[in-house]
């Protein structure tokens, strides 16, 4: 009986448990249910009525029966209670007779206050840092940005002053003596918010469809790559001639194509290895830890353009892209799928505080698709970072010009004809803007949150090249004839498109950079107990995600140059929509764990038109100017609502 007794496990609550756990910040309590224990870090994984998870020690947590008892007896004694009253009998300098606290009594009346708010000690589910990693990216790991901290910090040193003199006096009624409490102890969340330092936890919610979805992916996309460059060589690339009459297999292979694509891939590695352009941090990883990274993708771009010159001042025919595009397309797919292979084999061995917190899930396949470590590296090479802009990214633009050449060539012409003009001019801009803002991709959710597994790798080498140039590819073949008016209506198209995009973007990420900028002194942000701000203003305020828009605008842009005759020039616009209300989806889950309600609630008053993920992919985020105005939801955490109210310019 005594053994049994001793091996019990040292826990106090159950799974599925309703009890009520404490807010972050806060001294009220929330109804919660336990869902897990972890025996190590000795935390319960709690979840509230509104789905926002949490990990609270125990000592944050009572039972339900315990909770209310305690109460009763506070209500029944409350020391503000007797403080207001005392305060509207007699002046705050002649002490109450008979009833006179002690000067040891009023110090530990303090220092359990002081206790309290320090004593509120969480760790978020999936935290999520405010740097290069989760993305981040977006993104699941303590989000911080340390200077709007030191802003909120000094906007609200006068607000403390005053608080202070007021609880010495108690002149306060015992309801505003309470909300004083909760917006003291969420600022002091704003001074000492630090990165939590965790092991990676598994992933318990697959996306993509979890393991049959992310299995059948791994085939779905390169048919859907090939199909699309086999429907192009057609000529009549209508749906309704599906299928398209496939090729011999041995006509899909060539050890010489095979041997330019890796040329290709090294000669990209070994631009970025030069020792040119700045380095710069990323953003913290789970364990505090900055990965550093070399920004010279426009040196690589520059480099690149001059070796391609040089290859056509001695007449090398570019066209045999053209020529081999599909075997070049299958030679990128073989050389991503070894390469996904290897990263998922190496990533075993790799520490658990390294592992990408979307690809933990200890399924092989799921975790291969999506990538099991984070940032695999060889010695001071990222192999993700790398791959993310410089093969594919650069090779769109090398393969659009090969498209151009061939069309040429095939068609005798003395120049390239003005749609083939334009969809070079447009997606040349595109990468080159992509590249001069290279250090913004370290935000994004693709660095700071997804591992590098077969998803990226196959984006990055095989989707972005040989999908993103199927307008080039597509005119070679099916030449469109448009007029000059209707080719200055596309530009105008495009460059407002661009504008939006770049204009956007910048806002955001100078914000996220240096807050503090008197240029950016008239856009105003919510604070929220990440760390972090939510824009309130600028493009932030008429859009919810305005880079998207931009975005969006542009690849219509790309396709209009190709004529109405068929759908197929239009895929990457219908594809790229779907694409980003899949990000919105994602994003949607991880801000809403990150932010709890106050997401949601601001969600309901948010446009639900082009309600399309951001490009970090960050935790930047649109909002609305009535959003912390409006009634609070059932549930409302109090303290996110006290400090909303504190901001009476929003």
């Amino acid at each position: 009986m005594l053994d049994s007794f001793w091996k019990m496990p040292n826990r106090r609550f159950a799974d599925g448990e309703v009890v009520m756990g404490r807010w972050p910040g806060s001294v009220l309590y929330y109804e919660v249910q336990v869902t897990s224990y972890d025996d190590v870090s000795h935390l319960y994984t709690v979840k509230y009525k509104d789905g926002t998870e949490l990990a609270l020690k125990e000592s944050d947590i009572r039972s339900q029966s315990s909770f209310k008892h305690r109460k009763s007896q506070s209500s029944s004694s409350s020391p503000s209670r007797r403080s207001t009253s005392r305060s509207r009998s007699r002046s705050p300098g002649r002490p109450a007779k008979g009833r006179r606290r002690s000067s040891s009594q009023s110090r530990e009346h303090k220092d359990d206050k002081k206790k309290t708010i320090q004593e509120t000690n969480l760790a978020l589910l999936k935290p999520s840092e405010n740097n290069t990693r989760r993305y981040n990216g977006e993104p699941d790991s303590t989000e911080r940005n340390d200077t709007s901290c030191i802003i909120l910090e000094q906007k609200l040193k006068p607000d403390l002053e005053i608080e202070r003199v007021l609880e010495q006096y108690s002149l306060r009624s015992r309801e505003e003596e309470k909300k004083k409490e909760e917006i003291y102890s969420e600022k002091k969340i704003f001074e000492t918010i630090k990165t939590i330092e965790k092991a990676s936890s598994k992933t318990k919610e697959l996306e993509f469809g979890g393991r049959i979805g992310t299995f059948m992916l791994i085939f779905f996309l390169p048919a859907t790559v090939f199909y699309l460059l086999l429907m192009c060589r057609q000529d009549d690339p209508s749906l309704m001639n599906f299928p398209p009459p496939l090729p011999a297999l041995e006509s899909l292979w060539e050890a010489r194509v095979f041997g330019v694509f890796l040329l290709w891939f090294f000669l990209q590695a070994l631009f970025s290895l030069l020792p040119i352009g700045k380095v710069v941090e990323g953003l913290p990883l789970s364990n505090g830890r900055k990965l550093q990274y070399r920004i010279n993708g426009f040196y690589a771009f520059i480099l690149t353009a001059a070796a391609i010159g040089t290859l056509l001042y001695f007449q090398f025919e570019l066209h045999y892209l053209y020529d081999h595009f599909m075997q070049f397309a299958v030679s990128a797919a073989a050389f991503s799928t070894v390469l996904s292979i290897y990263l998922y084999i190496r990533s075993l061995k790799a520490p658990e505080e390294e592992l990408a917190p979307g690809g933990n899930s200890g399924y092989l396949v799921y975790d291969f698709f999506t990538g099991h470590e984070l940032n695999p590296r060889i010695g001071s090479f990222d192999l993700k970072y790398f791959c993310e802009l410089r093969p594919g990214l650069i090779g769109w633009v090398v393969i659009n010009l090969a498209m151009l050449l061939a069309e040429m060539k095939i068609h005798n012409q003395s120049m390239p004809s003005l749609s083939m003009i334009l969809v070079n001019s447009f997606q040349l801009l595109y990468v080159v803007d992509a590249l001069w803002n290279e250090e913004a991709v370290l935000t994004t959710m693709d660095i700071t949150h997804d591992g590098f597994g077969f998803m990226l790798a196959f984006g990055d080498l095989v989707w972005v090249p040989f999908v993103y140039s199927l307008q080039a590819f597509y005119l070679v073949g099916h030449p469109t004839v448009i007029s000059w008016p209707v080719a200055a209506a596309i530009t105008i198209l495009n460059c407002i498109g661009y504008y939006i995009f770049r204009s956007a973007n910048s806002q955001k990420n100078n914000f996220r950079r240096n807050p503090a900028d008197p240029k950016l002194a008239y856009l105003k942000f919510i604070p929220t107990a990440t760390g972090k701000g939510l824009l309130v203003t600028g493009w932030w305020g008429f859009v919810r995600h305005p880079n998207y828009l931009g975005d969006i605008i542009m690849a219509l842009a790309w396709s209009l140059p190709c004529g109405f005759n068929h759908i197929l020039p239009y895929f990457y616009v219908i594809y790229f929509i779907c694409l980003l209300i899949h990000r919105e989806a994602r994003d949607e889950h991880h801000c809403k764990q990150k932010y709890g309600l106050a997401w949601e609630r601001e969600a309901q008053v948010a446009p639900p038109a082009l309600r399309l993920q951001d490009g970090r992919r960050d935790g930047i985020r649109r909002r609305s100017e009535g959003a912390w105005l409006s009634p609070p939801i059932p549930f409302h955490p109090p303290i996110l609502e006290a400090v909303s109210a504190n901001q009476g310019g929003l």
